[in-house]
């Protein structure tokens, strides 16, 4: 079988929601975010539209980020569902994380392109981002809490843009077992 599809498969079967309490200590460089951001940038889209947005969360503004989502699940819980406990984890992943990619959407038109279309292309992008992540040992997972509908007005992004998640990062535990639970092909096709 062709070597370069026999990697591909490796990758593709390997990669996992690693939650950031799976993550150490350490930062990713500035260099290799952007190259991970760039197979991110090259992802299918229809009409060559790119409707994909990346806002960089790291260092001071994982903080930020962190208060910005404890501070929402505050303001947005009712009293008697309120927990001390989930507003701290509501922002704990943030700061666990080496890096939070903000995954944004800029649409097209509908006239241009269904947004259906626009969105699938995002994921595609963020499948790239993730299969990349999984290819240099660093963990990540796309998280969409309630608040990524604040987010873009909170940190003034231009009018426009939707955030349709947060991609956390960070470099995996070296005894982190993941496992891959998928069902049969025979179970799937039609």
């Amino acid at each position: 079988m062709n070597k370069n599809f026999e990697i591909l498969s490796l990758i593709i079967r390997e990669r996992r929601a690693i939650y950031p309490q799976f993550f150490e200590k350490g930062q990713i460089e500035d260099q290799l975010i952007y190259s991970i951001l760039e197979n991110g940038r090259w992802a299918p889209t229809h009409k060559k539209t790119q409707p994909w947005r990346f806002k960089i969360f790291k260092e001071d503004e994982l903080g930020r980020l962190s208060e910005f989502l404890g501070q929402y699940y505050k303001e947005t819980t009712l009293s008697s569902e309120f927990s001390e406990m989930k507003m701290k984890k509501a922002g704990e992943k943030a700061i666990q994380s080496a890096i939070v990619i903000g995954l944004c959407i800029e649409r097209s038109p509908e006239t241009v392109i269904p947004a259906w279309e626009e969105t699938a292309a995002v994921a595609c992008a963020v499948q790239n981002i993730w299969l990349s992540c999984t290819s240099l040992g660093i963990g990540s997972y796309w998280s969409s809490p309630s608040a990524i509908k604040k987010l873009p007005e909170y940190f003034g992004f231009h009018e426009g843009i939707e955030c349709m998640g947060l991609f956390y990062m960070g470099w995996m535990k070296k005894d982190y077992q993941g496992e891959g639970v998928r069902k049969s092909l025979e179970e799937i096709l039609l």
